[in-house]
């Protein structure tokens, strides 16, 4: 351990070799395992676990039996060396687990910054989360999930392994999600998932103007709302639509997508007010 301005409750079980540095707080019945590391400023409310190889940024927050850096849940995980890396300034409520990576999956579990993960959400081996990512009361990610900058998934959802979230997109309560989500979506739903328009409501809190989200919305009334499969929506948006950085990410991101797109659309957009 190292640092002067460690505050370590007498209950806490901090093995010697775990690296702190100055600031952390290490609430009661706490447990930091030996290959744990983490950053100036982070708080441990009490009965924390930390195993495994851990790296913890600054100035984040862990609530009482939260679970983190443990083995993942793979029946083919043999005891390897795998980690999780952490940003900084996350919130982590009461039960959140975060699961270790899988060597196959390339060995690694990472969090951005800013992120706040509420009670009983798990992330699983192999995710990589983005930055200000918000996921409500028992989200849960499979393993190798990616999940965009700025995405807020709703309590209950549930994101199927090896699936993509984009940038800023919105998952509904209950969702279940099998298929890619293309950035800036609003989804929801089961058995089908139905696309409901941009999230409007979210890209305007982070800055979008109100004509940067009606070009959105042109763009997803072609790949969304006519009766063009996505290669035809596609071609159709690189014909009309002159290159910039929405279209561009949207047609990237659907480009590189390994499990196909939700595209199951409501009949009518969301009536939000611009």
């Amino acid at each position: 351990m190292s640092g002067t301005d460690l505050l370590i409750h007498p209950s806490a079980v901090v093995h010697p070799k775990a690296r702190l540095a100055e600031g952390v707080r290490i609430g009661p019945g706490c447990v930091i395992g030996e290959h744990v590391s983490i950053g100036g400023g982070t708080t441990f409310e009490s009965n924390v676990f930390v195993g495994g190889w851990t790296d913890i940024g600054v100035g984040n927050q862990f609530s009482s039996f939260s679970s983190i850096g443990t083995e993942p849940q793979d029946v083919g995980y043999t005891g390897d060396e795998t980690h999780v890396r952490i940003g900084d300034r996350n919130i982590f409520r009461e039960f959140v687990t975060v699961n270790r990576g899988t060597v196959k999956g390339g060995g690694l579990t990472r969090i951005g910054d800013d992120g706040y993960f509420m009670a009983y959400v798990h992330i699983a081996h192999d995710c990589q989360v983005g930055n200000r990512v918000i996921l409500i009361n028992a989200a849960t990610l499979g393993g190798h999930v990616e999940v965009g900058d700025g995405v807020m998934m709703s309590a209950f959802s549930a994101v199927h392994q090896f699936s993509r979230i984009g940038r800023s997109a919105f998952i509904g309560g209950f969702s279940v999600i099998t298929k890619d989500v293309v950035p800036y979506c609003k989804v929801a739903g089961q058995r089908p998932v139905h696309i409901l328009g941009p999230n409007s409501i979210g890209l305007r809190r982070i800055g979008f103007s109100g004509e940067r989200i009606r070009r959105i919305k042109v763009l997803f009334d072609i790949l969304f709302f006519s009766d063009l499969n996505t290669r035809q929506a596609v071609d159709r948006i690189q014909a009309e639509f002159p290159p910039d950085g929405d279209r561009d990410e949207i047609l990237n991101f659907i480009a590189g997508s390994k499990r196909g797109i939700v595209k199951k659309s409501s009949e009518t957009w969301e009536n939000d007010s611009e």
